[in-house]
């Protein structure tokens, strides 16, 4: 199964566990293919690195590091410009062009669109 994984469920299972870790897991034992940009790469790290200094000692750096070894990188073709906030348009530009499945997320901006 491809996936493409949006920056919140990144944090949030690195971080706080839960689902969205359980999500890094797969990615992480080869059972689910994700996929990413440097674009959005970038975006895992600039987040990452400003909860690192809020939260500190809650982070699982294996987790990250593990992840980010399984993570598909592709270059993107297509343009896309239908998400109300256009910083997410990244994702779904990934998805089509990697042929996800799903985009895993937790923001409305992108839920909104369902399909």
């Amino acid at each position: 199964m491809k996936i493409v994984i949006d920056t919140n469920v990144v944090a949030s299972g690195v971080f706080f566990g839960g689902a969205p870790r359980r999500v890094l897991e797969a990615i992480s034992s080869g059972n689910v293919n994700a996929f990413a940009t440097n674009e959005i790469l970038e975006e895992y790290h600039e987040t990452i690195d400003r909860l690192m200094k809020k939260y500190g000692g809650r982070f699982d750096s294996n987790g990250l590091t593990r992840f980010q070894m399984m993570i598909n990188l592709i270059d993107t073709q297509t343009k896309i410009d239908i998400c109300r906030d256009p910083d997410d348009n990244k994702f779904l530009e990934c998805a089509v062009d990697a042929k996800a499945i799903y985009i895993v997320s937790g923001d409305k901006d992108l839920l909104t669109l369902e399909k």
